[in-house]
């Protein structure tokens, strides 16, 4: 089946972005009782994503269980900028393509729901004891202006980052002599650091780092097969782990999206990264809103921004399916509502 084109992506925006996108949020859904299941939990809003959690919300054995919800927010340093249409979908489809790509390798807290389509942006998942550090991979040194970055510090003179030494003859954009694992913390500000710096904290012991290291490179090794023949080559990942029931370190939110994953365009012809006119490789992750203009008394973004994001995510995630993306038309309130009700009865939690 034919990819769709840009004409039709922003035909499909143009004509449903707003309509999806429609109804209560799921705090409003809850503050108005349409979830009795639920009454009693907690509702905690991220920067892109909700989670509910409580303790109505577990298996019958008593295993602690958590919602998320993903939504159409987009932000860049720490900063709210806008609601990209069809991005939670997006997403979605994206999670699940790699989840089942590495689940054999990092684990997962997620549960299967018989029925619920890859696009739904509703998910349920063990509520895990989280290990408190972001684990960052990266093969390239991909310029950018977040201060956790590799490139700001060694722009800054610094020749030692998260434990790594790094030779003088680095260049922006250009690839690290190997994938390097550079931890980074979970504080308000976050800080990359070296793994000493979370044995010495408790946040994790050197067991549990090494396991999460090792599993972690193979398997952004395993995404590096999965890409390559698609035409793209990941530059740098971020991954989160935590504890289950039973004790086992599993991977816990997303899973190499376009949120937390940055992808490079190869050229078809030569295999070589694809340069735009100034001469920076061609994108597919979250990194090109960065240097986007935002409103300077608001913050956000337009419309026509917005829009603009929103075929770029929607390109992307054809690029790494290679099929053409179909997405669930319903409004967003009956998207949540319908997928709520189908894992609580799932789970026969009444």
């Amino acid at each position: 089946m034919a990819l769709r084109d840009r004409q039709d992506i922003q035909d499909l925006i143009h004509s449903y972005g707003a309509t999806v996108d429609q109804g209560r949020s799921i705090r409003q859904l809850l503050a108005d009782g349409e979830i009795p299941a639920l009454k009693g939990c907690h509702l905690y809003p991220g920067k892109v994503s909700d989670c509910i959690f409580g303790d109505p919300l577990q298996t019958p054995d008593g295993i602690p269980l958590r919602l998320m919800y993903r939504t159409n927010r987009v932000s860049t340093h720490d900063q709210h900028r806008g609601s990209i249409p069809f991005k939670d979908q997006v997403l979605a489809l994206n999670h699940h393509l790699m989840l089942d790509l590495v689940q054999p390798i990092l684990g997962s807290s997620q549960l299967e729901i018989p029925g619920l389509e890859p696009t739904a942006t509703v998910i349920v998942a063990e509520n895990l004891n989280p290990i408190a550090f972001e684990n960052v991979l990266r093969c390239y040194m991909a310029t950018s202006t977040t201060s956790t970055s590799l490139y700001q510090h060694w722009l800054a003179g610094a020749r030692e980052f998260c434990g790594h030494a790094l030779p003088d003859n680095l260049q922006g954009n250009g690839k690290l002599p190997y994938i390097m694992d550079t931890p980074s913390t979970k504080a308000k500000a976050d800080q990359s650091v070296a793994p000493q710096y979370l044995f010495d904290r408790g946040i994790c012991t050197p067991e549990d780092y090494t396991q999460i290291r090792n599993s972690s490179i193979l398997a952004f090794g395993l995404l590096m097969a999965h890409d390559r023949p698609k035409g793209l080559i990941p530059v740098d990942t971020k991954l989160e782990h935590g504890r289950n029931h039973q004790g086992a370190i599993v991977v816990m939110d997303e899973v190499f999206t376009l949120d937390s994953t940055r992808r490079w365009k190869l050229d078809p012809a030569t295999g070589e990264l694809e340069l735009d006119a100034q001469g920076n490789p061609q994108s597919y992750s979250k990194e090109f809103v960065r240097g986007m203009a935002f409103d300077p008394s608001t913050g956000l973004l337009n419309p026509h921004q917005q829009q603009d994001i929103a075929v770029r995510y929607i390109e992307a995630i054809q690029h790494i399916s290679g099929q053409p993306f179909e997405p669930d038309l319903r409004s967003r309130e009956q998207r949540l509502l319908e997928s709520t009700h189908q894992i609580l009865d799932h789970l026969g939690i009444a």
